[in-house]
């Protein structure tokens, strides 16, 4: 079988697939019209984010049987009319769960103890304790929203700091012995800190917005590390400026990669909801990088070359 791979990932994805008996072609670098010209010879590809697979992709992919996607999401992937053509769909939640677990753990205690805000200050040699008084996270109650991979990653990380830890999930069942699974209602009814573990579906597009978050019954810490479009900036920041969210850990935001750093240019200006939310200093950004670690993209890598033997070998 001929796999065509579209991003650069880790060296084992090449090297376990060629001793599997696969033949791997790269290219990194054509257009998307030059990789759809010579797709119908490739069995496999293996892709991350580099451009979606539509149905005109999909169509000139004539002897495609599987695509291989290095990450979690399945977004930018037409899987409903790739499955119709019988084209298996391996993706690797699994491969960057812990990461992301971690790093919406490290939001929450970098919010709720001031530490971007401290680390600034002394830098600017000033020395201010009262200023920079933390609360802590024990006997809190922490709400996830999506219990999968990474929400189940999460919850586990959160074994040991005495909190109350509530799911939400629109699966019946998904509870365990970290998390016990409750219905919108008791969410809103507990929730101290909100944190979004969900894919980027039609129902998940916008959700965190202005109804969504005068819902919850006392004001709370969000974080999301899961996708950009989930959370209506300019609700997001009314409810920071009101006081309704207190502080939050985003690691997306509904502007992403170029369509982002176009907004840094003199060609196109920024939105007032990003300026407003970039000055805020209970606010944490980070470039999505969540599950984006050293032991995340060994991980990766594995969980797609595993899934791959196990149809295919």
């Amino acid at each position: 079988m001929n796999i065509l791979h579209l991003d650069t990932n880790h060296p084992l994805l090449l090297d376990q697939l060629r001793e599997a008996g696969f033949q791997n072609d790269e290219d990194y670098t054509s257009p998307k019209t030059e990789i759809e010209s010579k797709i119908s010879k490739y069995h496999g590809i293996i892709i991350r984010s580099r451009f979606a697979i539509d149905k005109t992709f999909l169509d000139k992919a004539k002897n495609l049987k599987f695509i291989g996607r290095v990450g979690a999401g399945l977004e930018n992937i037409d899987t409903d009319y790739a499955e119709k053509r019988g084209i298996h769909l391996f993706n690797a939640p699994e491969g960057n769960r812990n990461a992301v677990g971690e790093h919406a753990l490290g939001m929450i205690l970098s919010l709720f103890n001031k530490l971007n805000q401290g680390d600034e200050s002394v830098r600017n040699g000033k020395w201010l304790r009262e200023e920079h008084r933390g609360i802590e996270l024990d006997g809190k109650t922490v709400g996830i929203i999506g219990y999968g991979n990474m929400g189940k990653a999460f919850a586990r990380k959160l074994r040991g700091f005495n909190v109350e830890v509530i799911c939400y999930d629109i699966l019946e069942d998904v509870e365990n012995n970290d998390a016990l699974q409750v219905n919108l209602e008791e969410l809103f009814e507990k929730t101290d800190v909100l944190s979004l573990h969900t894919p980027q579906t039609p129902q998940t597009i916008g959700m965190i917005n202005k109804d969504f978050i005068q819902k919850f019954k006392k004001a709370f810490w969000l974080i999301n590390t899961a996708r950009g479009k989930s959370v209506i900036t300019q609700d997001l920041v009314d409810a920071l400026k009101e006081g309704k969210i207190l502080g939050a850990g985003l690691d997306v935001l509904e502007y992403e990669k170029s369509s982002f750093e176009n907004l840094f240019s003199s060609e196109k200006e920024m939105p007032n909801a990003l300026q407003e939310l970039m000055k805020m200093h209970n606010v944490i950004l980070s470039p999505h990088v969540a599950g984006w670690t050293i032991e995340s993209k060994e991980k990766l890598a594995q969980t797609i070359v595993d899934k791959i033997k196990v149809e295919f070998c």
